[in-house]
């Protein structure tokens, strides 16, 4: 698939329940892709059973899956740089440079001891989960995502509504 290729989630999303086995995916993964054009690609962005946004990264030989709007304000994390905050790889908002790690999902911030002492003394802080995060499967040369279907909010789902939702596949190529 091309850098520049855009696909209907219609013609490309394949969902599958059969049992989970060495040589099948989980019950309910959905197909993102080919490995090797996401992992060509860095991410790639899907709606997967017509009701979630994913964003899928390829990061230091590893796939990551989140919602794919920011928690704070809806923006897209989509073009976010990948980052490393007290040893954890996180991805950066664009819009309000909102720090989220990739493994859980937690809000980082930077908090300041005492904001009378000079010079401040500070340290990253987790906000707690603020980002659905969604299991990644590789099997045979493919990738497939699992919803995360904690029924617990988490606050990217108030991004999950048709007012934010795409209509299509994105593949980028990596900056």
């Amino acid at each position: 698939m091309s850098s520049a290729e855009e696909v209907s989630p219609s013609a490309s999303s394949h969902s599958l329940s059969p049992p989970s086995s060495p040589s099948t995916p989980p019950q309910v993964a959905h197909l993102i892709g080919k490995k090797e054009d996401i992992a060509k690609a860095g991410h790639v962005t899907k709606l997967v059973n017509g009701c979630r946004d994913v964003l899928v990264l390829f990061h230091q030989g590893r796939y990551h899956a989140m919602d794919m709007r920011c928690y704070h304000a809806g923006g897209s994390l989509l073009h976010g740089d990948i980052e490393e905050f007290n040893g954890q790889q996180c991805i950066v908002c664009p819009w309000h440079k909102y720090k989220i790690t990739l493994a859980e999902g937690e809000g980082l911030y930077q908090a300041v001891d005492n904001p009378t002492v000079k010079p401040l003394r500070t340290h990253w802080r987790s906000k707690g989960v603020k980002q659905r995060i969604h299991k990644v499967t590789e099997l045979n040369d493919n990738v497939y995502v699992t919803l995360n279907d904690s029924t617990e909010p988490i606050e990217s789902d108030v991004y999950q509504t048709e007012k934010y939702r795409t209509s299509v596949v994105h593949f980028h190529n990596n900056r």
